[in-house]
Parts: structure tokens; sequence; C-alpha cells
């Protein structure tokens, strides 16, 4: 009797410290669950490729060059969308910095010799609204910027006023619409210009113009995509080159920022628009590990020799943080919540 009541006792306690491990370990992921959030994140690389289509990140960097980190002029939580140009000799760097402590997107600006080592500069333009996609473009020997801000429900215009740290709002080009990423390019002696709209970011809408600043018509085939999210949100710069147009688009079908797809622009005049997808898609997608775990959504190339192309881009990764806010909660509430959240 005494040898099976000891056994019971000892059954008894063990189960108890099973149950009260299992509680204990149930409570801290809570407090995990609670506390700690996974955040995507966004930051920049450098590609090179012997093609518009076949970019890979060169052995003698480490990708990215360009990281949330690397902002000492505002809070930020990511970098992203970034635009380059090349002017004596000395590559600069235009990008979306998310300003943390406001929550919204202000351009930023980085600078390097050599298109690899990049040096961050600081907030180059800043607005009411969020601003993101700094595509910067150069015409009659000024610089200019169109900035996505379609928080502010319009396409707006910025020039250089002293390159490349002050930027001066010109005219508004387009309003009255959700108009995301635009992208702007020269052909045949106008200016075109696609843009996505719609809350689902799966149209995208053709401009023309015979002035950069006045009278923007839209195209009697747009919109020129409808209802699809493979191919209608631009995702960089359009390249035209060897009397071909090339547009990047953004493949957002399954996630947002999934992969980077292109398009040949086989037919643009002001009356038709055609247009084909390239045998080496996609030309940007995850990796599945690192800085760009989870997508890519941006490329920016540039020719720099024969058969050699550089571009900036842009991969998201996921990070755990500790969220603020929830913290703030808990000492507010003191600790019963502590209490409730570990089930105790």
């Amino acid at each position: 009797m005494y040898k099976t009541y000891k056994l019971n006792t000892n059954s008894q306690v063990s189960n108890r410290v099973f149950r009260l491990k299992d509680r204990y370990l149930a409570g801290m992921k809570n407090i995990a669950k609670t506390f700690v959030k996974r955040r995507s994140e966004w930051s920049i690389g450098i590609y090179i490729g012997e093609s518009l289509f076949d970019f890979a990140s060169p052995e003698k960097i480490s990708n990215p060059v360009l990281t949330a980190k690397d902002i000492t002029d505002v809070p930020a939580n990511f970098v992203a969308d970034p635009f380059m140009v090349c002017e004596d000799g000395i590559w600069y760097m235009f990008f979306e910095v998310l300003n943390s402590l406001q929550n919204k997107g202000v351009i930023g600006l980085a600078t390097s010799t050599d298109a690899y080592k990049w040096n961050y500069q600081q907030i180059v333009l800043d607005e009411p609204f969020h601003l993101s996609y700094p595509y910067v473009f150069k015409f009659q020997n000024e610089y200019y910027m169109i900035p996505e801000t379609s928080e502010a429900g319009s396409i707006r215009l910025y020039k250089a006023t002293s390159f490349p740290t002050k930027w001066t709002f010109i005219k508004t080009l387009l309003d009255q619409n959700d108009f995301v990423d635009p992208s702007i390019f020269q052909y045949n002696n106008l200016w075109w210009l696609l843009t996505a709209t719609s809350e689902a970011r799966d149209t995208l809408r053709l401009y023309y113009s015979k002035n950069l600043t006045d009278s923007w018509i839209e195209h009697p085939k747009s919109p020129v995509i409808k209802g699809n999210k493979n191919i209608a949100r631009p995702a960089g710069r359009v390249v035209v080159t060897d009397d071909k147009i090339l547009r990047y688009t953004q493949d957002c079908e399954r996630i947002y920022g999934n992969k980077v797809l292109a398009l040949e622009i086989t037919d643009l005049t002001t009356t038709n628009y055609q247009e084909k997808q390239v045998r080496e898609n996609p030309v940007l997608k995850a990796s599945g590990l690192g800085w760009n775990q989870i997508g890519m959504h941006h490329i920016d190339p540039h020719e720099i020799d024969k058969n050699k192309w550089i571009a900036c881009v842009d991969g998201k990764h996921y990070r755990f943080v500790i969220d603020p806010y929830s913290i703030r909660a808990f000492v507010r509430k003191g600790l019963t919540s502590c209490f409730k959240i570990m089930n105790l």
C-alpha cells in the first residue's frame, strides 16, 4: 500500500509539473505574440547583367547596399523604390524612406563613385502627404522628379533648383485620381506616362503629351491593362533602347511585391498600344532567404557599357521587432494584464 501511494504521489507531482510547464510555455508564447511583431522590411541592392532581363547580384559587393539603419536624419522603418542617375562620374540615388515617427514616406538621397558602395546623404523632399517612387530623369540639361503622390490624388512634377538636394514643385500634371507609381518616358517626339489606378492596383492607364508640363491626354486604349494584378502596377524606369520600349511591372497576384516581370511595348502611337511579355520572365524574384527573402518589386537599369547593365533594385524580408504600443498598453494596465496574457 505504501509503495502504491508513493508511486501515485510521484505521478501526481510529475503531472502537475508538466501542466505548469505547459502553461508557462503557452504564457511565454502569448507574451511573444503580444509584444513581438513580424514586420516586412524593404532594403536596396545593386544588380548587374548582360541584358535587360538577366540581372543578378555581383560577387564583389554584399547586398543590400542601403537599409533603414543607414538613414541618419529621420527614424526609418525601411527604404525602397530606388531610382538613380549619373552626373559627372557621380551616381545619385533617390528612394523612399518610410519615416517611422510620421508613418509616411519621404525622399532620401545617397551617392556613390562606382554605383557599388553608397553613402547616405539626407532627406531631399518632404511633403504633408506620403511620397514614394521618386522617378528622376533629365530633360534639356535639367533634372526633374515625379514621385508617387497618390495620397494627394495627383501626379506632381518637381524640378531640381539645386541638384541634387533642393527640389521645387512645378506643376500638377494630372489630378482627381488615385495615381500609383507614375512612370514617364519619351518616344517618337512625345511624352508618355504609365500609371496604375484602382484600389486593387490592377489597372494601368496611359497618357501622352507633346509638352512635359501641358495638355496630358488619356490614350484612347487606356486603360491598357484592366483587372490584372500580374502586370498592371509599374515597377521602375521604362527603358527606350535600340528603338525598343521595355516596361517593368510588379507581379502582385499572390502577395504585394512578389516579383518583377518585363514587357516589351511593340506598338505605341496616339491611337494604338500593344505589348508582349518577354520569355525571360521573371526578371527579379524572391530568393527565399536574406535581404530579399520574400519579394522584389522594383528595378531601375542603366547601360554602362556594351552588353553591360547596372540596376538599383529593392527586396523585402521579415524582421521581428518589439512593438512599443503593446508595451505601453501593458505598463498602463499593470500586472493584471501580464497574468491574463500568460493564462495564470
